[in-house]
């Protein structure tokens, strides 16, 4: 028995919505409605392993600000980000903090680096 399923595609601004039919084996059969060659290999990608940019806050000790934004340097599966965040949430990071400073190495095994998008200066006592 086949399905259906559709994929808006992001890899440029027209925002094709591509139709895939999957076969019983959950292979893609057939795909319609892609304008390009980046719009097909962005819906097999978003199909077969599904990634994002995770993007957050982590909590900072004696810094002017409370919190600190942090990010995945590289997509992560989308199956952890809700277990990403809670490791995440477990971090108070040390002010001074820099552009860049890794937060968290490797997270949850993926080779992944979770880092700092900008600076937070030590609170004056």
């Amino acid at each position: 028995m086949e399905k259906k399923v559709e994929i808006t595609c992001i890899s440029c601004p027209m925002g094709c919505d591509v139709e895939l039919e999957i076969d019983d084996n959950n292979q893609i059969e057939c795909m319609e409605g892609n304008n390009c060659k980046a719009g097909e290999k962005y819906v097999r990608n978003e199909y077969y392993n599904p990634t994002r940019i995770l993007p957050t806050t982590a909590r900072v000790k004696n810094g002017v600000l409370p919190l600190v934004p942090v990010k995945s340097k590289d997509p992560l599966p989308k199956e952890i980000l809700e277990e990403a965040m809670t490791e995440i949430a477990k971090v108070e990071l040390e002010a001074p903090i820099k552009l860049g400073d890794i937060v968290i190495e490797n997270i949850l095994d993926t080779g992944v680096n979770i880092v700092t998008t900008r600076e937070i200066l030590k609170k004056k006592q």
